[in-house]
């Protein structure tokens, strides 16, 4: 390598690495009395643990499991809880709702699940299928799922899903509007340009993400600038980081919430997976620069077509409903 390209990457990392810590995100975080940081999500007034519980992994375990682990969580702080209304047709939502049914647990949750319809008939729909298995008569928000498609943004608007999320909002049924995705960054930023004041955004905040379609670098300075707020998932690129490249689980989480998001969704099947991430989350102190600058260089290579980013690069890791709703019905794979 020449010393004109070393100097080149060497200054494109750093600029990204003084770009995640240039934010007031971090700074505004603060310690709770339970000893899990929260954050600001946004513009919205509310504040977020940083670290949250992955509905799809949670519903994908033992129902008795799941729950314990649910409760433990809230005893601990971590109180943004995520899911779907097509996570396990339903089973993920449900055994959420379980969890939350008892002890107050629900209104010390900021409850997250999305809506997978894109026209109004189905919108509607959706929404009350979400709040009866969830057992609630209200989300703390509600966000449009997987907008991996070219034609998501404009079928949302045109076929009147959009309106349906709105005229919840009106009814008290929805407190905040967002919406998500993990194969293409114009996506996205197609969606933020539609007439709706946005809350939320969530999309794969990883360390390979910063080489290829890169969401932190395009997206997440957008919902910065507009006072969005930005909530990471798949930090560990669905374990692939980890197994594949060796870095540990601890740097990968460490490393999205050294940017500016909100809120870091984690995909938990285990007490140890729980155990785990709460210690990182208690614990965390962002990295500096120069540690974002090496580890951005010693992945440049792995992350820079997208090969461990299949989300990105496939319609594999697609959920089924929105396969079909396109056109595709191939096997998904398990995130």
């Amino acid at each position: 390598m020449t010393e004109t390209r070393r100097d080149f990457l060497k200054a494109a990392t750093a600029g990204l690495a003084m770009a995640a810590l240039d934010s007031t995100i971090l700074p505004a975080q603060e310690d709770s009395p339970d000893g899990l940081p929260k954050r600001p999500l946004g513009k919205t007034g509310e504040k977020v643990s940083i670290v949250g519980m992955g509905g799809w992994h949670i519903g994908s375990i033992d129902e008795t499991e799941a729950i314990s682990i649910m409760h433990e969580a809230i005893d601990n702080g971590m109180t943004f809880f995520d899911n779907a209304w097509d996570y396990h047709d339903g089973g993920a939502e449900t055994v959420m709702g379980k969890a939350l049914a008892t002890g107050g647990r629900r209104d010390k949750v900021f409850l997250m699940t999305k809506n997978c319809a894109r026209d109004y008939k189905g919108t509607k729909q959706h929404l009350e299928d979400s709040l009866r298995r969830l057992q609630t008569d209200h989300l703390d928000l509600w966000q449009f799922h997987e907008i991996n498609y070219t034609e998501d943004p404009d079928w949302i608007v045109d076929r009147g899903a959009l309106k349906a999320a709105l005229e919840a909002k009106k009814e008290g049924k929805v407190r905040y509007i967002g919406f998500t995705g993990h194969k293409d960054i114009d996506h996205l930023l197609k969606m933020l340009a539609k007439p709706c004041e946005w809350d939320t955004v969530q999309m794969p905040i990883n360390i390979l993400d910063a080489h290829y379609r890169s969401f932190q670098k395009k997206v997440v300075p957008e919902c910065n600038r507009r006072q969005i707020g930005a909530i990471g998932m798949k930090a560990l690129a669905c374990g692939i980081i980890p197994n594949r490249l060796g870095i540990s689980a601890e740097i990968c989480r460490r490393y999205a919430l050294s940017l500016p998001i909100s809120t870091l969704v984690c995909g938990i099947t285990s007490r140890k997976d729980f155990q785990q991430d709460l210690a990182i989350a208690r614990n965390f102190k962002p990295m500096t620069a120069t540690e974002l600058e090496t580890l951005l260089a010693d992945t440049k290579e792995a992350g820079k077509e997208g090969k461990y980013e299949g989300f990105k690069t496939s319609t594999g890791f697609d959920g089924h409903y929105h396969r079909v709703q396109h056109g595709l019905a191939k096997p998904k794979v398990t995130p």
